[in-house]
């Protein structure tokens, strides 16, 4: 498959950061998709916009809700930083935005971010490290605007069990068992702190496992393995569903 991006991209525990460089010659914008994280767009000299069912949300920066169904279209070097709604800066962003699906964002607010990423992505021995402490540094940046409230303490109980068992097979059942409820309030207590359900959160952790793979050198098939997806098909549409464009598609590292 062509390849249309090719960048950066480093997780850590509520977030990450993609640093791509789109092909002149990709599709004018990926299909309507949508994901659990809140998703920041930096220009890095780029061009983007965001294509809503309503309306058009241009670059050079701009922010888009979790499960917002949205395209994205893009030329040149770009930033994404992708922000869970259940870390501080989350729970900040969910404050700021106020219901409202994508919204640009004001230099005033961005300050100097756009260049400290530009700075890490071109570090020549640490960039991946320095990619991680400038996305972390941003959040803290977000996080302390709004002063906000943790989730519920079973539905931290929850997200940290989901993450230190994502090797093996994870179910609401499992999830409540470990927090001492029925499924069923689980179930709602889950959807209500978190806004989507425990299956969709956990495929949305098992993505971010399977990039991870992914860049550290495992093929597409191992990848999906090493994530816990069923096969290689299942991550791809996973991947599709939740960004728009097959996983294929882009070479990061």
């Amino acid at each position: 498959m062509k390849t249309i991006a090719a960048g950066r991209v480093v997780f850590w525990e509520g977030g990450g950061l993609w640093v791509v460089d789109v092909a002149p010659d990709a599709p004018s914008r990926n299909e309507t998709h949508a994901h659990h994280a809140f998703q920041l767009t930096f220009s890095l000299g780029g061009d983007f916009s965001l294509h809503l069912e309503d309306r058009v949300v241009p670059g050079p920066f701009a922010v888009v809700a979790p499960d917002a169904p949205h395209a994205f279209a893009a030329r040149g070097l770009v930033a994404l930083l992708f922000v869970e709604p259940e870390g501080p800066a989350g729970r900040a962003l969910t404050q700021l935005m106020a219901g409202e699906p994508a919204a640009v964002i004001g230099r005033e607010r961005v300050q100097d971010a756009p260049e400290l990423i530009a700075q890490a992505f071109a570090h020549p021995a640490e960039a991946r490290g320095k990619l991680r402490e400038v996305g972390q540094l941003i959040c803290n940046r977000i996080a302390a605007h709004v002063r906000t409230v943790e989730p519920d303490r079973r539905v931290r109980q929850i997200i940290k069990w989901a993450n230190d068992n994502l090797d093996r097979g994870l179910s609401i059942e499992q999830a409540a068992d470990a927090v001492g409820l029925s499924p069923s309030r689980t179930s709602h207590l889950f959807v209500e702190q978190t806004g989507l359900p425990f299956r969709t959160y956990v495929l949305w952790l098992r993505l971010k496992r399977a990039v991870d793979a992914h860049k550290e050198g495992l093929d597409l098939t191992g990848a999906a393995q090493a994530a816990g997806f069923a096969d290689s098909a299942h991550l791809s549409r996973t991947f599709k569903r939740m960004f728009g464009l097959p996983a294929a598609s882009l070479d990061l590292l």
